[in-house]
């Protein structure tokens, strides 16, 4: 499956242009957990896709937008409703962290703010 590093269309620009004030809501429950993804600035817009560990081909993604946590602004991708189990993290088509563990009813996080290696 070909990776979408940036966000395509005119729709899509904008959506991630913006900033985001409103609150999150996560479906987590049950099997599913949640998944955040913490960036810097300079991955605002890009699109970072998941996938099932072992299961590479079939990604979803979502855009790192930027957020605001006590009047800061914060980057972040967000999966919500991700059943538990173990994932890989891509950019650009390259697996970017792999073996990251969601569990059922947690919100996982993981911090690329600071500089991580392009695979693990």
């Amino acid at each position: 499956m070909p990776s979408h590093g940036h966000a395509h269309g005119a729709g899509a620009h904008r959506y991630a242009a913006r900033r985001h004030p409103e609150q999150v809501v996560l479906d987590i429950g049950g099997p599913f957990g949640a998944l955040i993804v913490h960036t810097d600035p300079g991955m605002h817009g890009v699109e970072v896709e998941i996938s099932a560990t072992g299961d590479d081909d079939r990604r979803t993604h979502k855009e790192v937008l930027e957020r605001e946590i006590d009047g800061c602004p914060v980057y972040t991708a967000v999966f919500d409703k991700v059943s538990a189990g173990t994932y890989t993290l891509w950019v650009d088509d390259v697996a970017r962290e792999r073996d990251v563990a969601v569990a059922a009813g947690v919100i996982a996080a993981r911090d690329w703010s600071a500089a991580l290696p392009a695979q693990r």
